[in-house]
């Protein structure tokens, strides 16, 4: 019987390499979108304005299943898009840097990230666990790929078995990171829906 808790914690341990970077991404994407904001409003303001009217018409609405549903998707396409490795760092990239311009045009900086902060602390870090899930199945890959090619005078058939069985453990690795991933997308989705707005308004009342 698999030990969960053991298979987790090697999940992370042995793919320190793939989290970190995953990590700086997100950072560096971040930081960018902030002050980079002047230069790109022209282009993504915009953008900003008509998700803003979207959500204000009701075209938009801001349930559970509709949040939850964009960010799962976006959870999995950096997983299955690790068959190319540099498009989950991409997807990643692109959403750091949208928060982080989004963060910059906001007129109430501390408002924001009240109405940021409380989804976001397991929003981004499951952002950047399923972009380490996708760089961790491009090196599943990889090695199933180098032990597939070593391999001489074998049947074709044999070779893939014998390259998965070699590397399972990799893939299993990658589809663990996907899970803790999707778990805590989910725990965001449900702060961001029923305690973000809440949390803010209670804050601002007690400072007020």
């Amino acid at each position: 019987m698999m030990d969960f808790k053991k298979e987790i914690k090697l999940a992370f341990t042995e793919n320190k390499l793939a989290i970190y970077v995953s990590i700086a991404i997100l950072v560096i994407s971040l930081l960018l979108g902030y002050f980079l904001e002047p230069n790109l409003h022209a282009y993504l303001n915009p953008v900003v304005e008509q998700v803003e009217n979207q959500v204000r018409s009701g075209e938009i609405t801001i349930t559970f299943q509709s949040i939850f549903s964009n960010n799962i998707k976006i959870v999995f396409l950096m997983f299955i898009l690790g068959i190319l490795c540099c498009f989950s760092a991409l997807i990643l990239a692109f959403n750091g840097f949208f928060i982080g311009y989004f963060t910059a045009v906001q007129d109430d900086l501390f408002l924001t990230l009240l109405m940021l902060v409380p989804h976001g602390i397991f929003e981004l870090p499951s952002c950047v666990i399923a972009c380490a899930s996708g760089f961790v199945l491009f090196n599943f890959l990889l090695r199933f790929l180098k032990t597939f090619l070593k391999q001489e005078n074998v049947s074709i058939s044999n070779k893939l078995y014998a390259s998965y069985v070699e590397n399972f453990d990799k893939l299993k690795q990658a589809i663990i990171l996907l899970m803790v991933a999707t778990v805590l997308m989910i725990i965001a989705g449900v702060i961001e829906v029923y305690l973000t707005l809440p949390i803010a308004e209670f804050i601002t009342s007690v400072l007020s």
